[in-house]
């Protein structure tokens, strides 16, 4: 009898323990399929999360708006909330930011006493630190330490921006206001600081680089339309609509029109991407519940009520009344696989007929502001998508605690594998040694007997 111990005990160690190994190969495979499954649905459900808050985010939802412009100097935007009308602006002024500029500022000692303020027309000032100023050590203040130390001066939080020119007159201490128009006029108050060149320097009138202007400019004609006056060169004062100037008007040019109307291919476009996100998430959910006899055809939760009741109820939710409205009153229509289509022509003639539709419809899916579809599928996903306590969440750690059990199962089950085949191997080993001194006696026998 020829055999091998090792092989042997191989055999019979795995026969011991494979009815329990093909149960945690099974397990295994199970849970890695769920945990691929529950990230495929994660991944779906934050897709489509992300490209509805993009679609019900600030700027007014489904429904857009267009602000056309005649004329050249301005640009202009309007939001779902602007109202359709025709505007006129005469710009007589820009408004502009000020700068001034300090030439050769002496180099000084350090010991300068008191602070220096920086101060704004709108009455926001800040000090300046210049005993703290000295970087490189070397006991004097240069205009470049000057400039650092007032841009790093607590309080002053981008109030005024310090820097510095090197030009064929010298050195220019440049400094910058955070804030457009007449309020944000820079002066310097040098009067804490202790006679010095850099006091005088300091406390004199510096070259005006640029003025600080309010924007000047009419809603109608120049003279006699309204006249407005303000800091900023846009203007937010028409309900969902923004203005922003880029150039002044000389006497006799035509005011600058702006037409607000309804945005017919934006809306289409926006309807559209909501019926296209909403599509790729129920191709997932589809795919991730199919049915087959082939085991490997079969969606990752094929047998799960949980994930089909997801995708149905979405199906339900989206199909709700709101304001005596649905989507299908918008030209959006589904087939049995829950897939919407768009009717554009339909979409349209509502909105013709009711420009408010699609805000009633869709809502908003703000807490605390939750409203239509929208709102309604919000609720619905927060169960599922909610950090630490949605279903997902919750699923994804059954998960994990199911694969550390299969783990240590295994680890046991590998122990008794060691266990069985050291055993085994003992005994087929001793058995082949006995083997081996029986052959060689019945040698000695078969020598006798010739």
């Amino acid at each position: 009898m020829d055999f091998d111990p090792t092989t042997t005990a191989t055999q019979l160690a795995t026969l011991m323990v494979q009815g329990p190994q093909q149960q945690i190969d099974r397990e295994s495979q199970l849970a890695k399929a769920t945990q691929a499954g529950l990230e495929k649905l994660r991944s779906a459900l934050s897709n489509f999360n992300t490209a509805v808050s993009g679609l019900a985010g600030a700027t007014g939802g489904l429904k857009k708006n267009a602000a056309t412009l005649t004329g050249t100097g301005a640009t202009a935007s309007a939001s779902a909330s602007a109202q359709p009308g025709s505007y006129s602006f005469f710009v007589e002024q820009l408004a502009s930011t000020h700068q001034v500029a300090f030439a050769d500022l002496p180099a000084v000692p350090v010991a300068l006493g008191g602070p220096l303020v920086v101060q704004r027309a709108d009455g926001s000032s800040f000090n300046v630190n210049l005993l703290a100023a000295d970087q490189d050590g070397d006991g004097n203040l240069s205009a470049t330490e000057i400039a650092r130390a007032i841009n790093q001066s607590p309080g002053n939080e981008g109030k005024v921006t310090a820097q510095v020119a090197n030009t064929a007159s010298g050195s220019q201490l440049i400094l910058s206001s955070g804030l457009s128009g007449a309020d944000g006029a820079i002066t310097l108050d040098a009067s804490g600081l202790p006679d010095s060149a850099l006091k005088t320097a300091l406390g004199g009138a510096p070259t005006e680089l640029a003025a600080a202007r309010n924007a000047v400019f009419w809603l109608g004609d120049q003279g006699s339309g309204l006249r407005v006056e303000q800091g900023s060169n846009s203007y937010t004062g028409i309900a969902g609509v923004d203005v922003s100037f880029t150039k002044a008007q000389t006497a006799g040019d035509a005011p600058i029109q702006l037409d607000v109307a309804a945005d017919k291919a934006g809306t289409e476009e926006s309807v559209r991407k909501f019926v296209n996100a909403y599509n790729a998430l129920q191709n997932e959910l589809n795919n991730l519940t199919k049915t087959s006899e082939d085991a490997a055809s079969r969606g990752a939760f094929s047998t799960d009520a949980g994930v089909r009741n997801l995708r149905n109820r979405l199906n339900d939710l989206i199909r709700q009344d709101f304001g005596g409205l649905r989507i299908s009153d918008l030209g959006i229509s589904s087939d049995r696989q829950g897939q919407l289509t768009l009717d554009t022509t339909r979409l349209n003639k509502t909105l013709a007929a009711n420009p408010e539709a699609l805000d009633t419809v869709f809502g908003s899916s703000a807490l605390g502001k939750r409203s239509g579809v929208f709102g309604a599928v919000a609720d619905h996903l927060d169960s599922w998508t909610k950090s630490g306590t949605g279903q997902l969440a919750r699923r994804l750690d059954n998960v994990q605690v199911q694969q550390k059990g299969l783990t240590q199962r295994q680890e046991r089950l590998d122990e008794t594998f060691d266990v069985n085949y050291q055993r085994y191997l003992l005994q087929f080993s001793q058995l082949q040694t006995v083997l081996g001194q029986m052959n060689q006696t019945s040698g000695l026998f078969s020598q006798l007997g010739a």
